[in-house]
């Protein structure tokens, strides 16, 4: 990956590795994260980008390695500790509760901030106006759309410093997905936030990220920023 002036380096990934019993399924996976900015994981389906997110926000224990935020040592941090500490995670497939409201769903997030703030805050709103329109609806109710507007917006309550997304886009209809590409530039840009997300829609990446790395077989096999994710690139490691 492109150099990152150590001082700027808000997550570090050093030489993480992971197995589900006998199987690998990380193997020495070196990553830096620069503070303000949005990196992208990509990959076919099954290469191990879930399983790193799971890692880095404690879900899951590395076998070995190390994970670094802010300069501090989390890798045996627990996903509570990590929560707390500034980690926003978004999870594939959105994970929203059905048969609770917009607002309890968002409500459920409270728990993990600083202080145990007892208001959603208005920002979470103002991001996706739709969450406010359906606050009293139920979560199985919304379209796909919704729902991701509000698993993000989940993670938004607890005010991160540091936001993970597994694949944010999937199942989306394409005006929700630029939508939730041009928020997620806007929390960089005007709030300082950091973003990591799996992502496997490349045009996606090229439009909203500022650098990419690609995985395979538990491995990162390419990196660079995004004026750097070429067609061979792309045909290599990405197409099916």
């Amino acid at each position: 990956m492109t150099e990152i002036a150590e001082q700027t380096i808000f997550l570090k990934v050093k030489d993480l590795e992971f197995a589900y019993g006998e199987v690998k399924v990380l193997h020495g996976l070196d990553l830096k994260i620069s503070e303000k900015s949005i990196t992208c994981v990509m990959g076919r389906n099954g290469v191990g980008k879930t399983t790193l997110l799971r890692n880095l926000v404690g879900l899951e224990k590395a076998s070995s390695g190390s994970i670094y935020f802010q300069n501090k040592d989390i890798t045996n941090a627990e996903s509570f500790y990590r929560a707390s500490s500034g980690f926003g995670y978004v999870p594939q497939g959105r994970q929203i509760f059905p048969l609770l409201t917009v607002e309890e769903n968002l409500s459920v997030a409270l728990a993990a901030t600083e202080g145990g703030q007892r208001e959603i805050p208005k920002s979470v709103y103002d991001t996706f106006p739709v969450l406010f329109d359906m606050r009293k609806r139920r979560g199985g109710d919304l379209s796909g759309g919704q729902q991701q507007q509000l698993a993000i917006g989940r993670a938004l309550v607890t005010r991160p410093k540091l936001l993970l997304l597994d694949e944010p886009t999937e199942g989306i209809q394409p005006n929700i997905i630029t939508m939730i590409g041009e928020v997620l530039r806007g929390l960089v840009e005007e709030q300082g936030m950091t973003i990591l997300l799996v992502e496997q829609y490349v045009d996606f990446v090229k439009k909203y990220a500022d650098s990419f790395a690609v995985m395979n077989r538990g491995r990162f096999v390419a990196h660079g920023t995004v004026d750097q994710l070429d067609a061979s690139t792309v045909n290599k490691h990405l197409s099916i």
